[in-house]
């Protein structure tokens, strides 16, 4: 079966100040959206599903997703903070969104194939999608251990000059399957390497050679479920905060270590960039130019 290639873009652009999800970054004013789908159909991918806010839906559909409509099968999934498992509901007074777990679970009805999970507003190239598209291409479950994966990027070309970001931090064993992977939310780049600044008075040192997960990861349909069950317990240790926050990387680490499931991460040539802050745009745009001049991609991606 194609894979899907499923889309975060719910998001609410804090940092950034915007919708950065529809700004223009390439010569002929396409967006990082536009790159994403543009290297999933080269790579083989069979429909695109969107996960967004209602609040957003039409000026999305018309300035997105109408782009692709007769290039690729494209489907919109929708994430609401109400949208909870029987039993629980909302804490009094909160707002925040319930984090990336929270937001694949949005799409489980689109979605019965294989699938790539990816963030709306980073660039993982051409290489990363034809690299995840043949190993799920392979995937099959044995000996009841499901095998997922991910591209890996190191965490030095990652990071913002300009403030914090928030990565996935893995370690790997020797034939390059996942061992673990940590959510680390406020790392910030330092001239030894890096360093997340998370607990006040207790700072993690960082190499920043570390690969580290772009929320670009590759499951098969039982993923599901387990991230259902896995939702449930978060919800039932904290789900009354103002602002905890359910990451895919959590669950996929849980299944790990349980010997649920093995991830491979997977090498590539690409490199990642993505917008975090405004003051990263330019840097965005001017590694976009640079590779259709080199002739990765056309000027004008859709003609």
């Amino acid at each position: 079966m194609k894979p899907t290639l499923l889309i975060l873009a719910a998001g609410m652009g804090s940092r950034y100040g915007g919708l950065k999800q529809i700004d223009p970054m390439g010569p002929n004013g396409e967006t990082v959206l536009d790159y994403s789908v543009f290297d999933a159909i080269r790579a083989g991918f069979g429909k695109v599903v969107f996960v967004i806010r209602r609040d957003f839906e039409d000026v999305f559909r018309q300035q997105v997703g109408a782009k692709f409509d007769q290039r690729i099968p494209v489907e919109y999934a929708f994430q609401d903070l109400n949208d909870l498992p029987e039993g629980f509901t909302v804490p009094e007074g909160r707002t925040k969104p319930w984090g990336t777990g929270h937001a694949m679970l949005s799409a489980q009805a689109n979605i019965q194939e294989p699938c790539v999970m990816i963030n709306a507003d980073d660039f993982y190239g051409r290489d990363a999608y034809a690299v995840i598209a043949k190993y799920l291409a392979e995937a099959k479950p044995d000996n009841g251990k499901n095998h997922y994966c991910m591209v890996g990027f190191k965490l030095k070309n990652t990071l913002s000059e300009h403030g914090s970001v928030a990565r996935g931090v893995c370690v790997t064993d020797a034939n390059g399957k996942l061992k673990s992977v940590t959510e680390m939310t406020k790392i910030f780049k330092t001239d030894t390497g890096a360093e997340n600044r998370e607990v006040e008075g207790a700072y993690v040192p960082l190499t920043a050679e570390e690969p580290v997960s772009m929320n670009f990861w590759g499951f098969t349909p039982d993923f599901f479920q387990h991230l259902h069950a896995e939702f449930i317990e978060f919800l039932k240790a904290k789900g009354g905060e103002q602002k905890s926050e359910f990451y895919v990387p959590f669950v996929v680490d849980s299944l790990v270590q349980a010997g649920k499931a093995d991830v491979a991460v997977l090498p590539t040539s690409s490199k990642w960039f993505g917008v975090t802050y405004p003051d990263d745009k330019p840097i965005v745009v001017g590694s976009i130019r640079a590779l259709v001049e080199a002739g990765d991609y056309p000027s004008s991606l859709w003609g």
